[in-house]
């Protein structure tokens, strides 16, 4: 609403003349509605002269167009210089792999306003900032916000083994049973999850030879595609099999089994503080996006396996396979392997939102347990902290990946600018076409900021 981009998008002066018109447009309304309006031209208002008159009706023209324009922030469609770096990378990326690329966008927010590009391909539908997409790992750090919330609210110490009991309990973290008997259980912590550095394997990755040379997810999903996941069945998987990578806290290795486990620590505390059983939907709903938060946001995380259908409008993701004649299009997914991982969806427009009112304090964690996320680096690789990656020039923030969706939202403190990019496409024909079409995100971004002015990709 108008008023509060007010407070939030430095364009107050701006704002407060919309609402003053807004009001103008009310009190008019109001009399032409109850029949007041021949009242209005009665002779009290005779002494008003043709150019008064014009005066009015302009009034009412321009407050209809600028309280319209004030949805949350002022919307800036950039035309010039922000579109042709846009078209650029989009069009680089064709020539690299030798296919059309549908669409790329950019939305970035600085100080002066928000602008909005997206280069698409002839004959393909326009993406908006209120397109509907998966941004799949961008869920952790959504997930590491829920973590560190109930750290800052003494629901839980993020130092703590996952072997633990939830305080002021006699309940453990994660369940006792012989499923969640992982290797080196005693001695993971939560921050180890956050961090990617407990040694969890993968197995909605990694691919093994135990699941026919594909990840257990894929595994899975080829025998039945309607598979209902549980965070125990994908647990247990490192039970069975004694998987790991190596002892937890001596080195980084990427891991979506590592935030499924912690998506089952957020419904036990949950739990165990209302009383009732949880979910880690639940909590986040609750206390991170929902309706009751500070900062509500049009998202959701979908963890039943007929939980698919995406919000009007949105955007299918593209594969292209091995196969090149197979060009696989992902709208209706079965996310219920990615809970706390992968399974978010929303728009551009909203998760920056989120990314930008986190980053600056204004959202669920204080500025000390914001500068904890960032600041707790993962052993083995200095560019990720606290379900948070670190790009120069671009920002903190995540990525993500996730059936034909690439996606990316960070921002940059030292600027104030925060930029988010979603292509709904990648190529996996080959592994180099694949890290082409991911590189893009950050090549999107580097171009739009310097577009607007600001430092882009690194010279190094």
């Amino acid at each position: 609403m108008c008023w509060e981009s007010c407070i939030f998008s430095k364009k107050s002066d701006f704002c407060l003349v919309a609402i003053f018109l807004k009001a103008s447009l009310y009190f008019f309304a109001v009399a032409l509605r109850s029949g007041q309006w021949e009242l209005l031209r009665s002779e009290k208002l005779r002494f008003l002269n043709l150019f008064k008159q014009r005066v009015v009706i302009l009034t009412l023209i321009l407050s209809v167009i600028l309280f319209n324009a004030c949805d949350g922030i002022i919307w800036i469609r950039a035309s010039g210089e922000l579109d042709i770096a846009v078209e650029r990378v989009r069009t680089t990326l064709e020539s690299q792999i030798n296919k059309t690329v549908p669409s790329l966008s950019v939305l970035v927010q600085t100080p002066d306003g928000v602008y909005f590009s997206s280069s698409v391909a002839s004959g393909v539908e326009p993406i908006t900032p209120d397109t509907y997409f998966r941004f799949a790992s961008n869920t952790k750090n959504f997930t590491a916000t829920a973590i560190l919330k109930m750290h800052q609210d003494g629901w839980l110490d993020y130092t703590d083994c996952i072997t633990e009991n939830i305080p002021g309990s006699d309940i453990p973290y994660v369940p006792e049973t012989i499923a969640w008997q992982i290797p080196y259980k005693n001695q993971i912590t939560i921050r180890h999850l956050l961090q990617h550095s407990a040694g969890v394997k993968d197995v909605s990755n990694d691919e093994e030879a135990v699941w026919n040379d594909m990840s257990y997810v894929q595994y899975k999903l080829t025998e039945d595609p309607n598979h209902q996941f549980s965070s125990e069945e994908l647990v247990e998987q490192n039970v069975i099999h004694n998987f790991y990578y190596f002892s937890p806290g001596t080195d980084h290795h990427y891991s979506n089994t590592g935030y499924t486990i912690l998506s089952e620590i957020i419904a036990r505390v949950y739990s165990y503080r209302s009383g009732v059983s949880k979910t880690y939907g639940d909590y986040m709903r609750d206390y991170i996006y929902g309706e009751s938060t500070p900062v509500p946001l049009s998202i959701h995380f979908p963890s039943r396996a007929d939980d698919r259908e995406l919000p009007l409008p949105f955007v299918c993701g593209t594969i292209y396979t091995n196969d090149q004649e197979k060009i696989v299009l992902s709208c209706k997914d079965n996310m219920s392997a990615h809970v706390a991982e992968g399974n978010g969806y929303g728009t551009m427009r909203q998760i920056n939102r989120y990314i930008r009112t986190l980053m600056k304090g204004a959202n669920v964690l204080t500025a000390d347990n914001v500068a904890l996320m960032l600041t707790d680096i993962s052993p083995g690789k200095a560019d990720y902290s606290l379900g948070c990656i670190h790009v120069e020039n671009l920002g903190v923030g995540h990525n993500g990946a996730t059936h034909g969706y690439l996606s990316l939202m960070l921002y940059d403190p030292g600027h104030d600018v925060s930029v988010v990019v979603m292509m709904p496409m990648w190529d996996e024909s080959k592994v180099d076409f694949f890290m082409n079409c991911f590189n893009t995100l950050n090549y999107a971004g580097w171009a739009a900021r310097e577009a607007l002015g600001y430092p882009g990709k690194p010279v190094s």
